[in-house]
């Protein structure tokens, strides 16, 4: 959420046992330099000599001496270079606005990633990228409703006509609805917070999966954006309501809010609680996909808390006073708030630094912009439960 943020000579010579050589002396200048017929003719007696001396000494060994071309290097070199001289491909969803947009715009800027800008509203995105400057040629706008199961794989289809490789996926967007008192449901019947930000994001990485796996980048990534309010261990993931997953009865029961309740946990609805539960969802999410997929597929699992970026429009939804208020509070007082563009740097850095490939990882950054490993709450490292979890949102989103 956004309550978070190569000198080589110019040949060599080789030696090999009875080689063929590369060109003959006579086509060829030492290191580059032209040999004069008289030089050629000196060196090529030498050779000669050498090589009847050693015919007499050492019969069962002949050794040639040869200028060697760079050619063959660079042939073989050619083929590397392809793979990694493209543009890397990354779906960012949300990339609307807020965190997303900041996202999309800080890895178009490198000249390195093409952004495929996944939202709900197609001219809100397009517009956005335009009056941020984002280059026309880094991205691409499609449209993904995540409340949606039936947007998600209409996506999918359409991203793997495109003939794209997939190279990272990061899963930011998100709803908050922190001062709804009735819940509000996708078009497929669950409680919209977990039903957009965990079930619609689970699908569409699992949708994803194979085209990741297929990947030839030097190091592919899925990114799923958490929060420090679904941690509880932490000061601000202690704030009430806090996050709390109970043993997923309600999850089970569907999240309909008719035969069972609209909240994980089974009980009342509260709107703060349910994009809380849903971030706990996301970050048990990532450390699934590590355990059943990391060793098979190389591809790095992660995710993180960029900071608290407090101006952001994930907040629309929030009382006229708390809008006021938290900017200069996280500013001047808890000392944790970030930019948007800070924070869209951050998520950037998760996405491609070379540096920060391990998987299986909750990523925070300190007071000087570093970033470091940080320590998932107890719910949100349960194994079980997020064995549990997975099998559950596989029923719910048709994978099972």
């Amino acid at each position: 959420m956004a309550l978070h943020t190569a000198s080589i000579l110019p040949s060599t010579v080789s030696i090999y046992k009875e080689g063929k050589s590369n060109s003959s002396l006579k086509e060829t200048g030492f290191f580059g330099v032209s040999l004069s017929s008289n030089l050629k003719a000196e060196f090529s007696s030498s050779l000669i000599s050498r090589k009847n001396l050693r015919k007499k000494e050492l019969p069962l060994v002949t050794i040639k001496a040869q200028t060697a071309t760079t050619s063959p290097a660079i042939k073989q070199a050619a083929p590397e270079e392809k793979k990694t001289l493209r543009k890397g491909n990354v779906i960012v969803t949300g990339a609307s606005s807020g965190l997303g947009l900041a996202t999309a715009k800080s890895l178009a800027e490198t000249g390195k990633w093409h952004v495929i800008m996944a939202c709900r509203n197609f001219l809100k995105a397009e517009k956005a990228a335009k009056s941020i400057g984002i280059p026309k040629e880094n991205y691409t706008v499609m449209h993904l409703d995540l409340a949606s199961f039936d947007s998600v794989r209409q996506f999918v289809d359409n991203f793997k006509r495109s003939g794209r490789p997939l190279d990272v996926l990061v899963c930011n967007a998100a709803v908050y609805l922190p001062t709804a008192k009735e819940p509000t449901f996708t078009a497929d019947g669950f409680e919209l917070s977990v039903g957009t930000n965990h079930l619609g994001h689970f699908l569409l990485s699992r949708l994803l999966l194979e085209d990741l796996k297929q990947s030839d980048y030097p190091s592919k990534r899925l990114i799923i954006v958490g929060s420090i309010t679904g941690n509880t261990n932490t000061l601000a993931g202690n704030v009430p309501p806090k996050a709390n997953l109970g043993d997923l009865r309600g999850l089970s029961g569907g999240l309909n809010g008719l035969n069972s309740s609209p909240m994980i946990d089974g009980g009342e609805f509260d709107g703060a609680k349910a994009y809380k539960d849903s971030k706990v969802c996301n970050m048990l999410t990532m450390q699934e996909f590590h355990r059943r997929f990391h060793e098979e597929t190389e591809i790095t699992f992660a995710s993180l808390y960029p900071g608290c970026i407090a101006t952001t429009g994930l907040f629309r939804e929030h009382i006229p006073l708390f809008r006021l208020l938290f900017p200069p509070f996280q500013k001047y007082i808890t000392k944790g708030y970030v930019s948007e563009e800070e924070a869209g740097q951050r998520l950037a850095q998760v996405v491609s630094d070379p540096n920060l490939t391990k998987s299986g990882v909750y990523w925070s950054w300190n007071k000087n912009s570093s970033s470091f490993e940080n320590q998932l709450s107890k719910e949100a490292s349960d194994a079980e439960k997020a064995r549990k979890l997975w099998e559950i949102s596989e029923k719910l989103v048709g994978l099972a």
